[in-house]
């Protein structure tokens, strides 16, 4: 792993044996987090994902990995049995042409938060994370490419995304109430479109970083002049590489300034779908046409992340420039991408 800057305070209550659970362990950022604890020392982690244990993204070693789904009670029961932390980055999503089509599949995610963060108070967890996103933000603050970057306080009075956001801005409210009357100590990161290698980049739940990738990589590959872009590009974002969100999340977990108060994490660099192109473009060495798909789904206009309050509280934010972790995610997308056509096995195959 590269190195990425750290926050200056910590107050990591967690000894090297202790166990931590990490919910969604098959997944892009759940495997990332899983990771990055083994790599620290922690001599006991439980991953947990739905997906057979074939089609995890990651799989590391010494870990104890368990497929099953945690929408049922006594799975989530059993996931968090005699932990200590409990990290849920569970959830069926993808990029927004599935959060955009399959809503009802998002709103059933509701059944693992519901059930794991149950599980985790009953089981004397010490504490818990959740993946919350952006989309729980107002859209109505987002209907401008040239949108200001949303604060924590956003969010209300509520209007989050059909389906994908509701379901977490839900979810935050769970948390915010194990803590009020419970005493859990529960810590709500919204992400900021995390993206990087080890992730979705086919298939139709890929995010736009991987998209564009995938798109490049086929037309240099195959000879295209083309690439087909979702909306008409002039769609803004700011990007999150996958080792500084779990640098993050360690770090908003152990700090209890941050309990049961949602925190943005993200970057606040913010670009433009056409200037991503542009910017994959020239990683890849290819200058192609651009071919609008506008009836496709597009998502807001405009998202920023305002990190005024993470820096407030860590000193730090995420700092890992775009073209750095987007020219890593090519790479890695591209090695994955010719490996699978000479008919070897990559991840989500």
């Amino acid at each position: 792993m590269m190195a990425v800057s750290s926050p200056n305070t910590i107050e990591r209550d967690l000894a090297l044996d202790d166990l931590i659970v990490i919910a969604g362990a098959g997944g892009f950022i759940g495997g990332a987090l899983t990771r990055y604890f083994h790599d620290k020392g922690f001599s006991r982690i439980r991953a947990v994902d739905r997906k057979p244990l074939p089609d995890w993204f990651q799989r590391v070693p010494g870990v104890e990995c368990l497929s099953m789904d945690l929408g049922e009670k006594a799975n989530a029961t059993r996931a968090a049995e005699g932990a200590t932390e409990v990290y849920n980055l569970a959830a069926d999503m993808g990029g927004m042409g599935f959060i955009e089509q399959f809503r009802i599949e998002c709103l059933r995610s509701s059944l693992i938060n519901t059930h794991l963060i149950d599980a985790a108070w009953r089981a004397g967890v010490r504490r818990y994370f959740y993946a919350s996103t952006a989309c729980v933000y107002n859209t109505e603050l987002q209907k401008d490419p040239n949108v200001r970057a949303l604060k924590e306080s956003d969010a209300y009075p509520a209007m989050a995304e059909r389906g994908y956001g509701w379901e977490k801005l839900f979810a935050e409210m769970f948390c915010e109430e194990y803590w009020a009357e419970r005493g859990l100590k529960t810590h709500i990161a919204r992400f900021h479109n995390v993206y990087g290698p080890n992730g979705t980049w086919f298939g139709g739940r890929e995010k736009v970083p991987a998209a564009i990738c995938r798109k490049v990589i086929e037309a240099k590959d195959t000879g295209k002049t083309e690439i087909e872009i979702w909306g008409d590009g002039t769609q803004t974002r700011s990007f999150c590489f996958v080792e500084d969100c779990v640098v993050g999340i360690d770090h908003i977990t152990h700090c209890n300034r941050l309990i049961a108060t949602p925190i943005n994490l993200g970057t606040q660099d913010i670009i433009s779908i056409n200037d991503l192109v542009s910017l994959v473009e020239d990683i890849g060495g290819v200058k192609l046409t651009r071919r609008y798909k506008l009836d496709a789904p597009r998502g807001v206009a405009g998202r920023n992340s305002d990190n005024t309050f993470i820096k407030s509280v860590l000193n730090w934010e995420p700092s890992t420039p775009l073209r750095t972790g987007i020219t890593k995610t090519y790479a890695w997308i591209e090695e994955q991408y010719h490996d699978r056509k000479s008919g070897k096995r990559v991840v989500q195959d």
